[in-house]
């Protein structure tokens, strides 16, 4: 990394570097899609916690959200946009980037 990058602001993306968000985005980056209950499980959220992230992640276009009913009960799907899989991997290139020029 030359002097010119390191002087250089990095921008990460805020909106996923938040740690919940992130979790949720590293879920469904390695899935097609996801139910509600199986990224809660997965990272631990409470039920108000993943649904406010969620709408977050949802608002900005890196996530669809799908409402539907399985045997009269909601079933929530999520999946990742591709505007989305875009930003986690341009997040995830530019975090590669802050760790090049740290020496072991």
């Amino acid at each position: 990394m030359s002097n010119e990058d390191r002087d250089s602001p990095l921008e990460i993306d805020k909106i996923i570097h938040e740690p919940a968000r992130l979790q949720i985005m590293t879920q469904l980056y390695v899935v097609d899609e996801a139910d509600f209950i199986y990224i809660m499980r997965q990272t631990g959220l409470t039920w108000g916690n993943l649904s406010s992230h969620m709408t977050k992640l949802e608002d900005v276009g890196y996530i669809e959200v799908t409402k539907e009913f399985q045997e009269k009960k909601p079933h929530t799907i999520l999946s990742m946009t591709k505007s989305g899989r875009i930003a986690f991997e341009n997040y995830r290139k530019m975090l590669e980037k802050v760790f090049e020029g740290l020496d072991n």
